[in-house]
């Protein structure tokens, strides 16, 4: 198996790779995707038309959901979607698919769920699996938080750029799975209190893992 894993930016390749720092030459290869669903996009069509994946990953860190998955864990997507596009209407928001212009969900194979979640739990960390939100514009009020979390039941935890990196590979015909450790819940941003050290060094804990299932 070989499989491509992109991250937003370096300090999470850097962790990513130090929890690879001993799997099999060849087996991963872990690039940086830029920020935003439509860098991760164009980043990740050009790494997967320069060489041959099997599974492309998007990894790093993210804001999780409250009372769903907690600062210092893990969330493994169940689903990849694109929570923000869509358009306003008198009723609410509605997204893409109600729209009837095209799809905002890239499903992830549960079978490959299942088997990154069991090797994450026995890591010692705490991990949840659940549909990871991808967001153009990062959520920052209580309000924003609970209607996405009414709108897209199940919402574990919400990053930049999982959808861009999932339609890319989806589009190729390639599994795709999101791996997020949290640094901070969704929510009313308050920089000071996010746990950024934590999040890295579960994000370098759960990549290890990453070897025992993927290999």
């Amino acid at each position: 198996m070989r499989v491509l894993i992109l991250t937003a930016v370096s300090p999470e390749r850097e962790a990513v790779l130090r929890g690879l720092a001993d799997a099999e030459a060849g087996v991963f290869d872990v690039q940086l995707a830029g920020v935003g669903p439509m860098q991760a996009a164009i980043n990740t069509t050009k790494a997967l038309a320069a060489g041959q994946y099997d599974l492309v990953i998007s990894a790093g860190i993210a804001g999780g959901f409250v009372g769903v998955a907690d600062v210092g864990s893990v969330v493994i997507s169940t689903e990849i979607i694109a929570a923000d596009l869509g358009a306003e209407t008198p009723d609410g928001f509605s997204s893409l698919d109600e729209l009837g212009f095209g799809k905002t969900r890239v499903p992830v194979d549960a079978e490959l769920v299942k088997r990154v979640t069991e090797a994450v739990r026995q890591t010692g960390l705490a991990v949840h699996a659940g549909p990871i939100l991808t967001l153009s514009t990062v959520t920052g009020t209580a309000e924003t938080a609970a209607e996405l979390a009414r709108r897209i039941p199940g919402a574990s935890a919400e990053g930049m750029e999982g959808y861009g990196v999932a339609l890319a590979a989806h589009e190729r015909g390639i599994p795709v799975l999101e791996l997020r450790t949290i640094s901070n819940p969704v929510g009313p941003r308050n920089r000071a209190a996010w746990k950024m050290k934590e999040a890295f060094a579960a994000l370098e804990t759960a990549s290890k893992a990453l070897m025992e299932v993927l290999r």
